[in-house]
């Protein structure tokens, strides 16, 4: 009988610890592909002994790909860029919410989610970049007056079906209403230099390169360039001039890459403590150094270009708002012709 009992004890121990080695994991579903996330993962792993196993892949396969495993997922954490992919992870309900007093306090209310279903990891600035031989700031203000019929054949964009430019006229509709979105949207494609082409890389060159005047783009892609060990890459970016929107209004339009825990996550503590390390002051100082995006913790400032570009005022309409028009986005722009 002693025999017995102990063979049950030393089974019960081993298939604890053999539980304990399989949770010490967390799987990552990731439209993020930059070194810098892969770092974090690994300094995260050093700090916890937690294994970070990632499958990367474009935000829109990653969440057909919840939705095809359902409960069978292996996923517990996914990062995607755009607050639209978050929004319709959690319209799909395919992410569930959390309670983490740490993210509460490093993330401020309008880059998460209200029921805590998403949180926002960094940010980028939706602006203008522009030629200084053709354009003078002082003509230039808010989103709205791209439309102005003195802008025509001067501007140039990604297609709308592009997830920031979705984003950027969801927030457009949610802070003016859809008539003036729709007026705006009509405005712009009236004054487009060239048929909406290429990434927000592109439409910095093409400035540059003289085609259209003004270009809508993130932040993050003109601090690549100009910190790109290709040179013309280099004196693309230095030749054109940033300018940030709506300073005297709403603010400039942000955007987001953030991370939600699955529905279905197995190690849903780990998942949890990896996005709480994330929001942490080491990994924003990494994230706004070596990234070129903005943190989204407060206690944490802009670091390197990003900073030499100047503190401005962001639009802080809860994200989770614009995330409600990003469908009616799509409408507009198709009423409006922008391809």
């Amino acid at each position: 009988m002693k025999i017995a009992s102990r063979l049950i004890k030393t089974t019960l121990a081993l298939s604890l610890m053999a539980s304990s080695l399989l949770a010490s994991e967390i799987n990552v579903y990731s439209h993020r592909h930059y070194d810098t996330d892969k770092m974090l993962f690994k300094t995260f792993e050093q700090k916890t002994g937690i294994k970070v196993n990632v499958v990367t892949a474009k935000a829109e396969e990653l969440v057909s790909k919840l939705e095809l495993e359902g409960a069978n997922t292996p996923a517990d954490i996914l990062l995607t860029s755009d607050i639209g992919n978050l929004y319709e992870a959690k319209e799909k309900a395919l992410l569930q919410p959390i309670t983490s007093k740490i993210l509460e306090a490093n993330i401020p209310l309008h880059v998460r989610d209200s029921q805590n279903e998403w949180f926002g990891l960094t940010k980028r600035a939706r602006i203008f970049v522009y030629n200084p031989q053709k354009i003078n700031p002082n003509d230039l203000s808010d989103y709205l007056s791209l439309a102005k019929p003195e802008f025509k054949g001067k501007i140039l964009t990604r297609t709308s079906t592009n997830s920031y430019n979705k984003s950027l006229l969801a927030s457009i509709i949610a802070n003016h209403g859809e008539e003036k979105a729709t007026e705006f949207a009509k405005g712009l494609v009236e004054n487009f230099a060239r048929a909406p082409k290429g990434n927000d890389r592109d439409q910095i060159s093409a400035v540059a390169a003289g085609d259209g005047d003004i270009a809508i783009v993130n932040t993050y892609y003109l601090g690549i360039m100009i910190n790109s060990k290709v040179e013309r890459h280099v004196e693309t970016a230095k030749s054109v001039k940033l300018f940030f929107p709506d300073q005297k209004g709403k603010g400039v339009h942000i955007n987001i890459s953030g991370a939600g825990v699955t529905k279905y996550a197995k190690n849903k503590e780990n998942a949890i403590k990896l996005i709480e390390f994330l929001s942490s002051t080491e990994a924003q100082q990494m994230f706004a150094e070596a990234n070129y995006e903005y943190p989204v913790n407060p206690s944490v400032k802009a670091s390197g270009t990003v900073a030499s570009w100047g503190e401005f005022k962001e639009d802080t309409l809860s994200l989770s708002e614009v995330g409600k028009y990003n469908k009616k986005a799509v409408e507009v722009a198709t009423k409006a012709n922008w391809k």
